[in-house]
């Protein structure tokens, strides 16, 4: 038992890349895909590409992992030999995935768990997992997360459009007024997570190029307000055209050290659909 080290456990939806899931040694906890028939583990027995393949034939929900998926997890991180852990999640305004992990881990004897809501989806709060593993990398404690965390959540937005309103609607995102209005007059949001991490509207465009140049502009406008910032763009079946607002924002935005790049995770393909288009943007002051 080596009481001092620290280990970092996220969900499955904060979308890090694999190779720093693997660079920082990070522990998974899956959120669930839900047929009728049968019942997946977000990035572990299914892949996004078979959530699309399926649309035509079946829409799936989606679930929090299961207290005895948390828990195996949590276990297996004591039993590797740490005493303390961080628990990154998406929002709990979107999710019931951080009060699991935190009622999960107040039952470990043992291991000293902070829990850390980023108030965000996806790659948004991916970004803040990322960050963490920094802090951690270069000799934080589990009291500099705790103090901390709340200004990176603060400082880290992810900004997305969708190609249809489809399955925002089917899932419960939208309400119905919203969605048909929007399809009928092809009004795509650029959304975003509030204060209290849930999904708003951050402006409208008509049509998907012009909803991309929004979603652009308000980005680059988060990022000017700091000295320097990472990104990420990331996709789902969207792949060109990601590359491509990857390259007009690499030369628009210029304090820029690091950008990430990706697909969305299999549970939040089931909420957008095919060709979301994710833009994140996390702050250092």
């Amino acid at each position: 038992m080596e009481p001092n080290r620290i280990a970092l456990v996220v969900d499955s939806c904060t979308d890090v890349p694999p190779e720093d899931v693997e660079r920082y040694g990070m522990y998974v906890v899956p959120l669930q895909v839900n047929y009728e028939h049968e019942t997946y583990l977000d990035k572990v027995t299914i892949t996004p590409q078979q959530v699309y393949d399926r649309f035509a034939e079946e829409v799936p929900t989606t679930s929090t992992p299961t207290p005895a998926v948390a828990r195996e997890v949590l276990e297996r991180v004591a039993a590797d030999g740490y005493g303390q852990a961080v628990v990154v999640t998406i929002s709990s305004g979107l999710s019931a995935t951080y009060d699991l992990m935190r009622s999960v881990a107040s039952g470990m004897a043992g291991l000293e768990c902070a829990i850390v809501d980023t108030k965000n989806i996806g790659m948004g709060a991916g970004l803040v997992a990322l960050a963490v593993a920094r802090m951690l990398a270069s000799g934080a404690t589990l009291d500099d997360v705790r103090r901390e965390s709340q200004r990176i959540v603060e400082d880290t937005k992810v900004f997305f459009c969708v190609d249809t309103l489809e399955y925002l609607h089917k899932g419960g995102r939208i309400g119905n007024v919203t969605y048909a209005v929007g399809s009928l007059l092809d009004m795509r949001p650029v959304i975003t997570c509030n204060e209290q991490g849930v999904y708003t509207t951050v402006t409208k465009a008509k049509g998907r190029r012009q909803s991309l140049k929004k979603a652009m502009a308000v980005a680059e406008k988060f990022a000017a307000g700091f000295a320097r910032c990472t990104m990420a763009v990331v996709n789902g079946d969207a792949v060109e055209e990601a590359a491509a607002v990857r390259a007009e924002l690499g030369a628009r935005v210029s304090n820029v050290d690091t950008w990430y790049e990706g697909q969305i995770s299999p549970v939040l393909v089931v909420h957008t659909g095919p060709g979301l288009i994710g833009i994140g943007v996390q702050g250092e002051r």
